[in-house]
């Protein structure tokens, strides 16, 4: 994995307060790293210092290969930032507004406008592309702070939590711009209070607390450090009693219970035995009718690591 953003060891204090106490993190091309934790610990310090936006007192990030300082012009330059507040002249059109911020790239004439069309192409407002901005639904002027933070095509998006406010419409638009970039190289630094988010969108998560990194991982490896057991449940009729002493005998099977109408088992990584359990039950004299896999999610985890809710 070719990493466009590194963070090493970044450490910045207010008075005898440590918002961020040792972070380290990667981000690679075509990944999307989700740093994910409850008010106060640390996220919005951690990315304005990966920004540029605040000086950090000490640590090293890199960006596309390059230091990056609060007055690094080019490693900035690989950055698109999209804050949480929105970031546009509601006097001015959609168009307005991005080659407004185009130019402040240094991009004019021609280029200017084949990517200011394809930016509202890839947000899906090329057809209100000269409305003003204050006509703008909320999700609308959400995915055009997208689109401003795209222009200038950087190796590197920032989403501080782009969905906040914003309709269920809008917010799937902007989960698949998200994907959609992603799939074309772009590495996404992805910050949410919806857990749902993160779990459809990052291939890695990194959960902060009180300054530090305290787990990092894919999904999957988050949920099995917790030692938590997947629920597979089998609707199924004939020989269940034969099915389930069958069962018992799988390698990896915790426990397998006889239910109402049909067979329940505790194990871990259910996805990946679910064919052998299947064919287990079918040359049992069983037949499945139905099948559901019950996975512990990235909630449980942040809830055993943090002790709150992701918005708290």
């Amino acid at each position: 994995m070719n990493p466009i953003l590194e963070a090493k060891d970044l450490r910045k204090s207010f008075g005898d307060r440590a918002a961020v106490d040792g972070v380290s993190f990667t981000v690679g091309e075509s990944e999307s790293y989700g740093l994910l934790g409850p008010n106060g610990a640390g996220k919005t310090t951690t990315i304005s210092i990966v920004c540029g936006l605040l000086r950090r007192d000490s640590g090293d990030v890199l960006v596309a290969g390059q230091p990056l300082t609060e007055k690094s012009v080019k490693s900035k330059g690989a950055i698109g930032y999209v804050p949480q507040e929105i970031a546009l002249y509601e006097d001015l059109s959609g168009v307005e507004n991005l080659k407004f911020f185009g130019r402040l790239y240094g991009i004019s004439g021609k280029e200017l406008d084949e990517r200011t069309n394809l930016s509202l192409e890839l947000v899906g407002l090329s057809e209100r592309g000269r409305d003003r901005v204050s006509k703008y639904s909320g999700g609308m002027k959400r995915r055009l702070n997208i689109a401003a933070g795209l222009l200038h095509r950087p190796k590197l998006l920032i989403l501080d939590e782009p969905t906040v406010g914003v309709d269920p419409q809008s917010r799937n638009a902007i989960l698949e711009n998200v994907e959609a970039l992603k799939g074309e190289g772009l590495a996404v630094l992805y910050t949410t209070h919806y857990m749902e988010e993160a779990e459809r969108l990052c291939d890695r998560v990194g959960i902060i607390d009180q300054g530090k990194i305290i787990a990092e991982g894919t999904r999957r490896e988050l949920v099995q450090s917790l030692a938590q057991k997947d629920r597979v449940s089998i609707t199924a009729h004939g020989d269940l009693e034969k099915a389930v002493r069958a069962c018992r005998e799988l390698d990896g099977i915790e426990e397998v219970t006889h239910t109402e109408d049909g067979l329940e088992l505790l194990c871990f990584d259910g996805r990946r035995l679910l064919s052998n359990i299947l064919d287990t039950v079918n040359r049992s004299g069983a037949e499945v009718i139905g099948v559901e896999i019950l996975e512990p999610d990235l909630e449980a985890v942040f809830l055993n690591l943090t002790g709150k809710a992701l918005r708290d």
